[in-house]
C-alpha cells in the first residue's frame, strides 16, 4: 500500500513558512541541495528543475502531490498554474471556485482522496506538501514524516501542524546532517 508522506522543511521553532508565506530564510547548503536533487528531485517545482539541470529527471519517491492553497497560491502568483507538472497534483481548497489547469485537480475533502490514493497500486508514495492546516487535517492519514530541520528561528509563521490538540506518536527511524547545520529526520507512525 502506498504511504502518505509529509515531507517538509521547518525552522527550529516549528514553522514551515513565515507569516507571509516566506520560505527563503532557510539556509540551504550545497551538500544539502545536491542531496535533495538526487533523492527527492520531484519535490522541486517543474520550473525550478530546468534551472538546476533536473528537467526530465525521474521521480524517485513520489508520483502524487497533495497541497493546500497556501502552497499552491505562490505558484499562481507568478502565473504558474501547474507547479509540479511531473507528478499528479491535487490542490485542497474550500475557497477556490475552480482551477483552470486540468493537470491540477481541486479537492474539497482531502481525507477520502488520500485514502483512495493510498489504496492504488504503485511503488511511489504520495507527497503531502503542506501546509500546516492541511497536515493537521490529514494527521490520521500520515504514515511517515520527513522533517528537514533548518538551524534558524522564524519567530512566527505557518506551523508544521496547525489544528486541534491531537497527540500522535511517531518513531524516529533515521537522521542525516549537513554542513549548513540542517538535519533531515525520518519518522514513521508509531504502532
Amino acid at each position: 500500500m502506498r504511504k502518505l508522506v509529509y515531507y517538509v522543511g521547518a525552522s527550529l521553532d516549528g514553522y514551515i513558512a513565515g507569516p507571509g508565506g516566506e520560505f527563503d530564510f532557510y539556509p540551504l547548503g550545497d551538500d544539502m541541495m545536491a542531496w535533495i536533487n538526487e533523492r527527492y528531485p520531484e519535490t522541486l517545482p517543474t520550473h525550478i528543475r530546468a534551472q538546476v539541470g533536473l528537467e526530465g529527471a525521474p521521480n524517485q519517491r513520489f508520483d502524487t502531490l497533495v497541497m493546500g492553497l497556501g502552497t499552491y497560491q505562490p505558484a499562481l502568483d507568478i502565473n504558474v498554474t501547474s507547479p509540479y507538472a511531473h507528478v499528479r497534483q491535487y490542490a485542497v481548497s474550500t475557497t477556490l471556485d475552480e482551477i483552470a489547469d486540468p493537470s491540477v485537480e481541486l479537492v474539497r475533502e482531502p481525507a477520502g482522496l488520500v485514502r483512495d490514493l493510498k489504496a492504488e497500486d504503485g511503488d511511489k508514495d504520495i507527497w503531502l506538501c503542506g501546509g500546516g492546516r492541511l497536515a493537521a487535517a490529514l494527521l490520521p492519514e500520515i504514515d511517515e514524516l520527513i522533517l528537514k530541520s533548518y538551524p534558524v528561528v522564524a519567530g512566527t509563521g505557518v506551523p508544521v501542524f496547525s489544528g486541534e490538540f491531537r497527540p500522535t506518536l511517531f518513531t524516529p527511524t533515521r537522521q542525516e546532517s549537513f554542513g549548513n547545520g540542517a538535519q533531515v529526520t525520518w519518522f514513521t507512525r508509531a504502532s
